[in-house]
């Protein structure tokens, strides 16, 4: 537990003394990296995502994306900040490289999100009553489960392979199998599909 006087001393914290703290396995410093640039990190993503990717991707879940690379990267011992210097110009290059590579994925192809109409709250393609159908069954089903296996379907969904799920949820790629499994399943079941 953190008292008043931690805090103020993680304020003061330059970026460098920071990032060997958190090399040295100190979460508290790692907290610190996170409070001081989460709120920047957070309007970044949103001004650079675009409203159209705002449908498909939280800004959110770009900043945690950044800080589970930069923490990865940092535990490894890629990056050294030297005194006065900070952390911002990296974490920035990551956030932006981020919105740009999912950018580039959900403006892809078969998942080129122009070809998304907005209805109500729910985006369909606009290919046929049928797939509209099939979404909002997918949909339904989505809400009665929990955020993390959502986060699997939805992956699998976008087109990502199942190792790539893995990485991207962190959980085993059997775990991946088996909840993609699991909903196949109930989707069948909806549909009345043997």
């Amino acid at each position: 537990m953190t008292n008043e006087s931690d805090l103020e001393q993680n304020r003061l914290s330059s970026d460098a003394s920071l990032l060997a703290r958190i090399q040295a396995g100190e979460d508290d410093a790692a907290t610190a990296i996170y409070s001081r640039y989460a709120a920047r990190l957070l309007k970044l993503a949103d001004q650079n995502a675009g409203d159209d990717l705002a449908v498909r991707i939280d800004a959110e879940d770009i900043v945690q994306s950044v800080f589970r690379t930069f923490f990865r990267r940092v535990s490894d011992g890629h990056y050294l900040i030297p005194e006065g210097d900070e952390l911002w110009k990296l974490l920035l290059v990551i956030a932006l490289n981020k919105v740009r590579m999912i950018a580039e994925f959900h403006r892809a192809g078969k998942r080129d999100i122009s070809q998304t109409k907005h209805i109500g709250e729910r985006d369909y393609e606009t290919k046929s009553d049928a797939t509209s159908i099939l979404r909002m069954t997918i949909d339904d089903i989505l809400i009665t489960l929990p955020e993390p296996h959502r986060r699997v379907v939805r992956a699998r969904i976008d087109g990502h392979e199942i190792a790539e799920i893995s990485q991207i949820v962190s959980v085993s790629r059997r775990s991946v199998e088996r909840i993609l499994q699991s909903f196949r399943k109930r989707l069948r079941t909806t549909l009345n599909v043997s």
